[in-house]
């Protein structure tokens, strides 16, 4: 299985400034420690200075991960707030038809709600959803063929 970590990364800062990314190391450990054999893929791993990229370069970058989100098995979104990257990388990989999970409080926000699989409030929830081995039952139903519509 292959996992993209999305998550926010600027968010609504106006300045060029990123937000804390300690998450990650969080999200990573969690997702590799249940699912040791999958290859997980964290974007600020590998540009950690994204911030300061010229436009070309970000173009490059972000398309590139938004080409990985329509490929990869599972993304893990994870929202403190709205994040206009982590919603396209979300849509993007919904539209391939491909699992998202997503972390979030905006519980009820639409984009969160249409692309994802599940919605877990908190890291917590989420780990929980993990342990209890519930995020694997949804996406095996989300793999199985659909029951032909009678």
């Amino acid at each position: 299985m292959r996992i993209f970590l999305a998550g926010i990364m600027q968010g609504s800062h106006v300045a060029a400034l990123v937000h804390d990314q300690t998450y990650r190391e969080t999200l990573r450990d969690l997702v590799q420690a249940h699912w040791p054999s999958a290859e997980v893929y964290d974007p600020f791993a590998n540009h950690a200075t994204s911030v300061g990229y010229d436009r070309d370069r970000a173009r490059q970058v972000f398309m590139g991960h938004v080409e990985m989100c329509r490929q990869y098995d599972l993304i893990v979104a994870y929202a403190p707030e709205a994040s206009m990257g982590t919603a396209i990388e979300m849509w993007e990989a919904f539209q391939n038809g491909r699992s998202v999970v997503t972390i979030t409080p905006l519980v009820h926000n639409w984009v969160v709600q249409l692309t994802s699989l599940a919605v877990y409030s908190d890291h917590d929830n989420f780990s929980h959803a993990l342990r209890s081995g519930e995020i694997d039952r949804l996406l095996a139903q989300q793999s199985s063929p659909a029951a032909p519509i009678q």
